[in-house]
C-alpha cells in the first residue's frame, strides 16, 4: 500500500480529472489519489467511476450531495486518510495549476527531511505565477502580506493550496472545529499548525492558472478570507493551543 494520499476535490472538472489521474499514476512515487466530488454535473463522479477498475486500489472517490465548500471536502478527505492509515496527505487541484511532478518534492521534505507540513509556496522566491491577470497576481500577493501582519506567521504564500501534511498534524488538529470553507480555511489550517509547533517548509513553485475547465473563484471566498484572518488572531489572544491527544 502506499503511504501516501493525494485528496483532490473537484466540481465539474471534465476536462482535466482523467488527465491529473494518469499524469499522477505516472510519477515514479506511488501515490494513492482520493477525489472529493461534489455531485458535480458535468459528470466528473462518472469518469473517475470509469477509471477506478484500471486503477483498482489506487483511485477512490467520494461523492457528496452539493457543493459544500472547498474547506469541508478537504476536511472529509482528511478523516477517510487518517481512517485508513495513510502517512501522508496532499492537497492539490485538479485544474493543473499544481505541477503533480512538485508532488515528489513536498513529499520529500516531509518525509525525508523531517517537516511536518510542506507548502508548494508561489512567492517564496518572488512571484512564480503564469497566466494570471496582473490584478490578480497583485491582489493574491498582497493579500499574503496582509495575512502575514496579522496572524504574525512568517509563511510567505499564506493562501497556498498545494501541500503535504505528515499525518500527526491531522490528528492534532480538532478538524471537526475547523472555521471556514474557502481560501480562509487553507490561512486556518496553516495557523493551527503553526501555532502547534509543527516545523512548516516552503518550497518553490510555479502556478499555472487553469487552461481547461471553469475557475471557482468569488468575492465571497475574499471577504471570508480578509475577516477571517482578523477573526483567527483575536481569538489566539485568549486560546491556548493544544495538539489534540
Amino acid at each position: 500500500m502506499a503511504d501516501s494520499l493525494i485528496l483532490i476535490p473537484t466540481y465539474n472538472e471534465k476536462e482535466n480529472i482523467e488527465k491529473m489521474v494518469r499524469k499522477v499514476f505516472s510519477l515514479p512515487k506511488a501515490f494513492h489519489i482520493l477525489v472529493i466530488d461534489d455531485n458535480s454535473p458535468d459528470g466528473t463522479a462518472n469518469i473517475i467511476r470509469s477509471l477506478q477498475p484500471e486503477f483498482e486500489g489506487q483511485l477512490f472517490l467520494e461523492t457528496r450531495k452539493g457543493k459544500l465548500g472547498l474547506g469541508t471536502a478537504y476536511i472529509h478527505g482528511f478523516k477517510w486518510a487518517l481512517a485508513r492509515n495513510y502517512g501522508y496527505i496532499f492537497e492539490m487541484d485538479a485544474d493543473f495549476s499544481h505541477n503533480p511532478d512538485d508532488l515528489i518534492r513536498l513529499y520529500e521534505a516531509c518525509a525525508i527531511e523531517g517537516y511536518d507540513l510542506a507548502i508548494g509556496s508561489r512567492y517564496i522566491n518572488g512571484v512564480n505565477v503564469v497566466n494570471w491577470p496582473m490584478g490578480r497576481v497583485l491582489m493574491s500577493y498582497y493579500a499574503s502580506a496582509y495575512v502575514r501582519i496579522i496572524t504574525r506567521m512568517s509563511i510567505r504564500d499564506t493562501t497556498a493550496g498545494f501541500k503535504c501534511y505528515r499525518r500527526e498534524v491531522l490528528q492534532a488538529i480538532d478538524l471537526d472545529k475547523i472555521q471556514f470553507t474557502g481560501y480562509a480555511f487553507q490561512i486556518e489550517m496553516k495557523f493551527l499548525a503553526w501555532k502547534l509547533g509543527f516545523k512548516i517548509k516552503e518550497i518553490s513553485i510555479i502556478f499555472m492558472d487553469r487552461s481547461e475547465g471553469v475557475s471557482k473563484m468569488s468575492k465571497g471566498i475574499f471577504k471570508e478570507a480578509g475577516l477571517g484572518v482578523i477573526k483567527l488572531r483575536w481569538q489566539s489572544l485568549f486560546r491556548k493551543y493544544k495538539r489534540k491527544a
